[in-house]
């Protein structure tokens, strides 16, 4: 892994937080030309520490109000049906993350739905439909206090 300079590191500090700025209000901000800034930006992105550029949408306005933490617990832990599941569950779209974890369950996912009605929907022609599953224990948020994307650098 390559060390990343200070301008490096507050280039990701300011692309976290917005990463709709121009290269020119970067440049404007960090004193370096619009060049630099583009040559860095891109060395980032080649070098994998920006992953993709993204518009975080408000989810309830896009009629996404019910959010749930599913942990999923399977039958096996064999390799194939582990990455089988892996491969199946990313397929739904109402699945917004999946973690495999240690502990009780094997997998955790944050779930996006419209309601509970559709969350029933989802867990039973989906997510019950999986093979190897012997658990699902689902908790539903009733209110966000933080919600960031940023990570410290």
């Amino acid at each position: 892994m390559i060390e990343l300079d200070p301008t490096d590191k507050e280039i990701l500090r300011i692309l976290q937080k917005d990463a709709g700025i121009t290269h020119k209000q970067l440049s404007d901000q960090l004193y370096k030309s619009v060049a630099t800034i583009h040559e860095r930006v891109r060395r980032l992105k080649t070098l994998g520490y920006i992953k993709k550029t993204v518009a975080i949408l408000d989810r309830r306005k896009i009629d996404r109000n019910l959010i749930a933490f599913s942990q999923v617990l399977l039958n096996d832990h064999a390799a194939d049906t582990l990455r089988g599941f892996e491969e199946e569950v990313v397929k739904f779209p109402e699945v917004m993350e999946c973690f495999q974890m240690t502990g009780s369950f094997d997998f955790i996912l944050r779930i996006a739905t419209r309601d509970m009605d559709a969350y029933h929907e989802f867990y039973r022609h989906k997510l019950a439909t999986l093979p190897n599953i012997t658990t699902v224990q689902s908790f539903f948020v009733l209110s966000e206090t933080k919600s960031d994307t940023a990570y410290p650098i």
